[in-house]
């Protein structure tokens, strides 16, 4: 569906189903340079089990119209305009590396419209790069293929996909070839200059699952750990032989950690 959002046009991913005021809802957010599909499994299960679903693309990327947000704090303010656009009150906040920052600080700053907060591939701080964050101000092809070096665990950049056919690394590549110029800049950006992740986990009230790959490269286990002592008594989940890719990787094991939680 589209969204009319703080005078631009949002596209949300709601499973094929209208919205529901008597249905719980959950916000899908992606990471850099991506979109909603990263969310396609599991947006589509909940939305046909009993809840609202927006899976959003966030301003400037893919079909959302207007210029990408260049800070965490605000694209969690960006959040509430967007449910009351929708005409929400409250949702539970599901957010992938970019996106698990978003849902955090929106869930401390905005705690009346959260219910529940599940960060997937979070770290705090989320530092990047020199070499790829200079790639991706030159809009220097190298930025994504950088990325998807990194955010793969071995075995997945071989092969190894459950269904036949699936090139993961192939797909990744094409996802983030058709952002526009200066959009990969802006997120990796965002990410970089985000401070407040440990503040933001201080003031966090409601349940919170923390879903982690165990051969994340891109936003390592071991700078998580820090972010999961000061969160409030989080669920967390991690995935063995899993990169930061986790939705693409291991598409059931994310859903299912969802479903125990949600």
């Amino acid at each position: 569906m589209n969204i009319v959002s703080a005078g631009h046009d949002v596209y949300a991913y709601t499973g094929t189903r209208a919205l529901s005021a008597s249905l719980p809802t959950a916000i899908f957010i992606h990471g850099a340079a991506a979109d909603h599909s990263v969310w396609a499994l599991q947006s589509r299960y909940f939305a046909h089990h009993g809840w609202n679903v927006l899976a959003v693309d966030l301003p400037g990327h893919g079909r959302s119209g207007g210029d990408p947000l260049t800070s965490v704090e605000a694209i969690a303010d960006w959040i509430p305009v967007l449910l009351d656009a929708a005409k929400v009150g409250k949702a539970a906040l599901v957010g992938h590396s970019l996106g698990s920052l978003a849902a955090l600080e929106c869930a401390a700053r905005h705690s009346e419209r959260v219910t529940k907060v599940v960060l997937v591939g979070p770290a705090a701080p989320m530092t990047v790069a020199e070499p790829l964050l200079e790639a991706a101000k030159r809009n220097d092809h190298v930025a994504y293929e950088l990325i998807n070096g990194w955010s793969y665990s071995a075995g997945k950049r071989l092969g190894g996909n459950a269904m036949p056919g699936i090139w993961l690394t192939g797909n990744a590549l094409r996802l983030m070839e058709r952002t526009k110029p200066g959009v990969l800049y802006a997120d990796l950006m965002a990410c970089h200059a985000y401070a407040g992740g440990l503040g933001a986990a201080a003031r966090l009230r409601c349940p919170v699952l923390v879903i982690i790959g165990a051969r994340d490269i891109m936003a390592p286990p071991k700078n998580a750990k820090i972010l999961n002592a000061t969160l409030p008594g989080p669920r967390v989940v991690t995935l063995p032989d899993c990169g930061h890719a986790l939705m693409a990787e291991e598409p059931d094991a994310v859903l299912d950690a969802l479903r125990g939680f949600l």
